[in-house]
């Protein structure tokens, strides 16, 4: 199927793991084979190895898991540069996926961002003790009914919205306890499902404040560069062209909920047509199909991909 207008590239974050990605893109492709080295090498570990052969306990370690999925993420991409016409006239990506979408528009080199997200997922994993934090996903209620019992649930602690993810599915964040009373009110308040989210930390919300104090710092070291082409940024769901905002707009992300459904209507209103999820998994796809279903969506993450991603 042919597609008119724009395209977009998406990117996937945390979650999207497992033990072998990008192993058959490295054992056809010189430049995937590149983009693992060069993470081997600004890691000064293997990289490769872990996401190649595990163990899977290690690979979920968030230190480990965001490097990973990073380091997937671009090996894909180089690959589809090399193998296809396709480029996109935007890019977006969740969370985590921000950092694999800055690269692929020119704003973060690769070497730069894989160690600032190994450095992220360290800071974000000491922000909140193990056991103290929680997250999880409610489904079938509206943003302002989950926002308002949370509020209700708080009880002095922290729990917020954390993801609006789209198709009825909102993720939120924060202290355990809080979080278990915002499940139940949910239950309550008629959503189709509640669900906890196998997570090692409770990512953005508030309890992540000293992890982007942190990533203020890290950030500082690195050096922005212009774009090639508009990056949807997930804390307000804009098309951002300004390298003088990209640090705040990264550091907010570490506290702020991610704002996927607006981002993906957003791509839509730009006038995308065609959007491509490039790295492990394909959480995104399954998302966007949900939120704008006229919009022609594929994955791409290993070589048997590429002749179906050549032909749409």
């Amino acid at each position: 199927m042919s597609v008119g207008g724009a395209v977009a590239f998406v990117f996937p974050g945390q979650g999207s793991q497992y033990v072998g990605m990008g192993k058959e893109l490295c054992a056809r492709f010189a430049v995937a084979q590149q983009v693992f080295s060069q993470a081997d090498e600004a890691l000064e570990f293997s990289l490769s190895d872990l996401c190649f052969a595990g163990p899977e306990a290690d690979l979920k370690l968030t230190e480990h898991t965001q490097p990973a999925i990073l380091t997937a993420s671009i090996a894909a991409l180089r690959v589809l540069e090399s193998e296809t016409a396709l480029r996109p006239n935007f890019v977006a990506g969740h969370s985590l996926g921000e950092y694999s979408a800055l690269v692929c528009a020119g704003a973060l080199t690769f070497h730069d961002a894989v160690r600032v997200v190994r450095k992220r997922g360290r800071l974000m994993q000491a922000a909140v003790p193990a056991g103290k934090g929680a997250m999880a996903v409610v489904l079938g209620l509206e943003a302002d009914a989950v926002a308002a019992l949370c509020e209700e649930a708080s009880g002095g602690e922290v729990v917020t919205p954390a993801n609006y993810n789209g198709g009825g599915q909102i993720a939120i964040s924060g202290a355990k306890e809080a979080v278990a009373r915002a499940r139940a009110l949910a239950e309550k308040r008629g959503a189709k499902r509640v669900m906890d989210l196998p997570v090692s930390a409770p990512f953005h919300c508030e309890l992540m404040r000293s992890a982007a104090e942190g990533l203020k710092k890290v950030l500082s070291e690195v050096e922005v560069h212009p774009f090639s082409v508009g990056v949807i940024a997930n804390v307000d769901a804009e098309v951002n062209l300004k390298p003088d905002r990209v640090k705040t707009l990264l550091i907010e992300q570490a506290v702020l909920p991610v704002r996927w459904e607006e981002s993906m209507r957003k791509l839509d209103a730009l006038g995308c047509r065609r959007a491509l999820e490039i790295g492990p998994g394909k959480v995104l796809k399954g998302l966007i199909k949900r939120i704008v279903p006229q919009l022609a969506v594929d994955n791409f993450e290993t070589p048997d991909d590429l002749t179906r991603v050549k032909a749409g």
